[in-house]
């Protein structure tokens, strides 16, 4: 029976005909909350999953502790992203924790091989195993014990749902999408940190309120951070750097699990969050570049380079093409 409810945004063909569909939720909002375009329910509670990512990493700035551990725009992006895995993350893990005190083994993030693809390759060949340096949010767990170090909080426990870290990050994630802390429902994360529910709009809120932000506050700072350093929030060949190489200076851009995506657009001050409905990762290339095109952000030459990424060809095992993912909705933008 077909779904009435969530708007269709991508399909997936074989052949001459459609095979998969996948739908979800698209909100455009700006800093005070204006709703200016959205696709199917804009309320639909959303785990945040790694799109916190920004807004965890404001109380390094909020507290001192940047200014006390001489941390600047690259540790910033750092703390910002969903890591790759590739070797200048890992070095500059490595170096935040150094600066810090603490061994690579305070990270309690557990361990994965690298999303970057040729760096797990050679760390198999090589007989070398994933270590928690590697994971995706190693940034976000450097954050939260240089947070534990500044304050002498402990640091065997930092993830615990209680601990004064975790109730600093819930307060600030609460203030940036416009929520109090107890109207946010948490849930554990594939790192094991905390991770929050926050209905679509108020994610878009949240990205709006970072590219609004006056330069010399915390959250413009951390916006002006992850603009300057796109590899830092990514890694090579994944679609936020991609995007943020191609547009510089115009939007932050930032992936979360389970097919959620959202973005900072600098110069209209809009923040835009989007949710798969089924979670798939697949349909986000395609969804975000024809977004960004209905919004008036691409010019041709940015539609022209972002072109492989708008209806990616699906191969079989011997490369042939068998299909494309396509992008499907439209959208109207109100003033």
């Amino acid at each position: 029976m077909e779904n009435i409810m969530t708007p269709l945004l991508a399909e997936v063909t074989r052949g001459p005909e459609v095979e998969s569909r996948h739908r979800g939720y698209i909100a455009v909002t700006d800093a005070e909350g204006r709703v200016f375009a959205s696709i199917g329910d804009r309320d639909v509670p959303v785990c945040m999953r790694s799109l916190a990512k920004p807004f965890q990493a404001l109380p390094v700035l909020t507290t001192g502790a940047a200014r006390a551990f001489g941390f600047g725009g690259e540790e910033l992006a750092l703390f910002s992203g969903s890591l790759s895995g590739q070797d200048f993350h890992v070095a500059l893990v490595k170096k935040i924790l150094a600066r810090i005190g603490l061994a690579p083994d305070a990270l309690q993030c557990g361990a994965h091989a690298p999303l970057h693809r040729p760096t797990a390759k050679a760390m198999a060949a090589a007989g070398e195993k994933p270590a928690p340096l590697h994971h995706t949010c190693a940034g976000k767990h450097a954050a939260m014990l240089a947070l534990c170090v500044h304050h002498g909080w402990p640091v065997a426990n930092y993830l615990d749902f209680d601990h004064p870290v975790q109730q600093l990050i819930l307060k600030t994630v609460g203030e940036m999408v416009g929520l109090a802390p107890e109207d946010i429902p948490v849930a554990l994360d594939g790192c094991s940190a905390p991770v929050f529910y926050v209905p679509l709009r108020n994610i878009a809120l949240g990205f709006a309120r970072l590219a609004a932000a006056a330069p010399d506050s915390p959250p413009g700072k951390i916006m002006a951070a992850c603009l300057a350093h796109p590899r830092l929030i990514a890694g090579d060949e994944r679609l936020e750097t991609i995007l943020m190489e191609t547009l510089p200076g115009r939007l932050f851009a930032k992936t979360g699990a389970e097919g959620g995506f959202a973005l900072a657009l600098k110069n209209e001050g809009w923040g835009v969050a989007v949710k798969i409905e089924d979670g798939a990762s697949r349909p986000l290339n395609p969804v975000i570049i024809h977004l960004l095109d209905r919004l008036g952000l691409l010019s041709p030459e940015a539609r022209e380079a972002l072109q492989t990424y708008r209806q990616p060809a699906i191969l079989n095992h011997r490369k042939q093409e068998v299909g494309r993912v396509r992008p499907v909705f439209g959208l109207t933008v109100s003033a």
